[in-house]
């Protein structure tokens, strides 16, 4: 049985006259009494009751208008749905962000997807460090991520946020009373770092400003995620270097300090592959850029 089938029944059946129904398809009258009786033979019944005077619905078709109203109502939402996805109107986008800043960020967007296209669902995938996000995006296993600023080439991004860096110091250490540090002032500390081999920015960013500052640091202990590391630094284990977001995390013993002078910061972007396949992405792209 086909569509086009179940189209000129529903026509005939409607009209309740050949012509009129020939009509409203754009067929022939005889193309159109063809495919009736094609599909009659395939049923084994006769759907119609047909004189020189009048068209009328057999026992068997008056039952079959209903079915095929169902069966053309879900073959349009089949349509739709090809459409909306055809265009990224619809569709799942795996995005993976690592830190408070990610979690901040993809709530905005979140709100604005739900606001102006309701059919995009995020399928976020939290603790991933930016070395993780840029291979899983290479391998296609991820649509999209937060990353740090700079990456290699081969990837489209969107700055989304400017963090500023910040040391974390247990409540009770000797920097704990002051104002602000300096880089310097960390030069005999042990430190609370994320792990070198999953691609950290905020590791790299830690290096950098040490070595600004003309020392290799301490590393104490290497923590995955930002819960474990406050909680090694509010434990006495050392201190941390981390973004501004974290602050919001509410860490007993734990200190958030300035870092005094030019204040070194991190750019924050979303990076997606340009060639991504998937139209929701390029949708979702959008709705990012149009945040303010």
């Amino acid at each position: 049985m086909e569509l086009r089938q179940l189209r000129a029944f529903l026509a005939v059946a409607d009209e309740l006259h050949f012509g009129r129904a020939a009509e409203r398809l754009h067929i022939g009258q005889s193309p159109l009494s063809q495919t009736i009786r094609a599909l009659e033979r395939e049923l084994g019944t006769d759907l119609f009751v047909r004189t020189t005077r009048s068209v009328q619905l057999t026992a068997a078709g008056e039952a079959l208008v209903t079915p095929a109203r169902i069966i053309e109502a879900q073959i349009a939402v089949v349509r739709d749905i090809a459409s909306a996805a055809s265009t990224g109107e619809t569709g799942r986008v795996t995005v993976g962000f690592g830190g408070t800043g990610g979690y901040t960020v993809l709530s905005a967007l979140t709100r604005s997807l739900a606001d102006s296209h309701p059919g995009i669902e995020l399928e976020l995938r939290p603790q991933m460090y930016s070395g993780e996000v840029l291979d899983a995006l290479r391998r296609g296993t991820l649509d999209m991520g937060i990353v740090g600023l700079p990456i290699p080439r081969g990837f489209e991004t969107h700055t989304v946020r400017e963090e500023t860096l910040m040391v974390a110091v247990p409540a009770r250490h000797h920097l704990g009373t002051h104002d602000s540090v300096s880089p310097e002032d960390l030069a005999t500390e042990r430190f609370v770092m994320y792990p070198a081999e999953h691609g950290s920015v905020v590791r790299d960013a830690t290096l950098s400003v040490c070595a600004t500052a003309g020392f290799t640091p301490t590393v104490a202990h290497e923590a995955p995620d930002p819960y474990s590391l406050l909680a090694m630094v509010g434990a006495g284990v050392g201190i941390a270097v981390v973004v501004e977001s974290t602050a919001h995390l509410s860490m007993d013993g734990v200190v958030y300090l300035p870092i005094a002078g030019a204040t070194p910061t991190l750019k924050i972007a979303m990076a997606w592959r340009p060639n991504n396949p998937t139209p929701a992405v390029h949708t979702v792209t959008r709705v990012l850029r149009e945040q303010p």
